[in-house]
């Protein structure tokens, strides 16, 4: 694999940019439904409509030895996994589309603070700084005091610290089990822990909802497909910096399909998120480490 990363920059910059406009297409489909199915009840059925998706990987867990301890970290996962989704869901029919994508970037800083906390990964003065410079990023998109912040952006907040924890438990568990199994553990986990939630305020779907849906489990999944292939063709050091081009097709989606207006203050603070994200990046791979900062987009649901 060594030898295949890092020799096509290229196709690693098109899978990357075609990656944003599936996470970006995901967006806009959750958008169209609106806050009429509750939050907690549209990611349940994204989740169980897309449990279809994942019959190729019966072989891979039929294989898979899971021992108590690693059915603790799953468990794990898929609660704080849960949370998120919920947030994220709650966030999309409250707040526009560019603010929701410009806030989940915050994921892979908050990922940086938990390796410095839990994994004992050194947080050296560089790293620190553009933690520091991502959070800038955060109150330049937020501005409290002089704008609303309303429960859809306090639920970002949660949701990107949510996906980050759900990262790092991703880490332990990679190096144990196949992505194959840890991808479905995380959709069954997930599942089963929005089901209750769904059922405390059930409402019945539309067929047209009900698609949507699962063009969201859809769009997703190819989403993560496509950008594995982005990390086989390139270095995070190369691909990173192409996921600002999702906030791009966010804003022109929010303006033009949704009539949301473009606010300047939203994309300088999502830039300076990326930037900072990307410094990140780049310095793991001059240092040659193992680089537990996530792109991204790696951090989605």
């Amino acid at each position: 694999m060594d030898t295949e990363t890092n020799a096509r920059p290229g196709w690693g910059i098109f899978w990357m940019v075609v990656t944003g406009i599936l996470f970006v297409g995901v967006t806009a489909l959750v958008k169209t439904i609106g806050p009429r199915i509750p939050a907690a009840e549209s990611a349940f059925l994204r989740y169980a409509l897309g449990l279809v998706l994942l019959i190729p990987a019966i072989p891979a867990m039929r294989r898979a030895r899971i021992t108590p301890r690693l059915w603790t970290i799953f468990t794990i996962r898929g609660a704080v996994h849960t949370v998120g989704v919920m947030l994220w869901f709650y966030a999309m029919a409250r707040i526009p589309i560019a603010d929701v994508t410009a806030m989940n970037y915050l994921s892979p800083i908050y990922v940086t603070i938990g390796a410095a906390l839990f994994l004992g990964e050194r947080l050296a003065m560089r790293r620190l700084i553009a933690v520091l410079v991502a959070l800038l990023g955060a109150v330049i998109i937020l501005r409290p005091g002089l704008r609303e912040v309303g429960p859809g952006h306090l639920a970002m907040l949660v949701t990107a610290i949510g996906f980050g924890g759900s990262y790092l438990l991703a880490k332990l568990l990679t190096d144990e089990n196949s992505p194959a199994v840890v991808v479905t553990m995380l959709s069954l986990t997930v599942t089963v822990g929005l089901a209750p939630f769904a059922l405390l305020n059930w409402v019945t779907p539309t067929l047209l909802e009900l698609v949507t849906l699962f063009g969201v489990a859809v769009l997703a999944t190819a989403g993560h497909y496509t950008m594995t292939l982005a990390f086989r063709a390139a270095p995070l050091a190369v691909t990173q910096p192409m996921t600002f081009l999702q906030l791009v097709w966010a804003v022109l989606l929010g303006a033009l399909v949704f009539g949301e207006a473009v606010d300047p203050f939203v994309v300088l603070g999502g830039l300076v998120i990326v930037g900072s994200v990307s410094f990140i990046t780049w310095r793991e791979a001059m240092l040659k480490r193992r680089a537990i900062t996530p792109p991204a987009n790696a951090t989605k649901f």
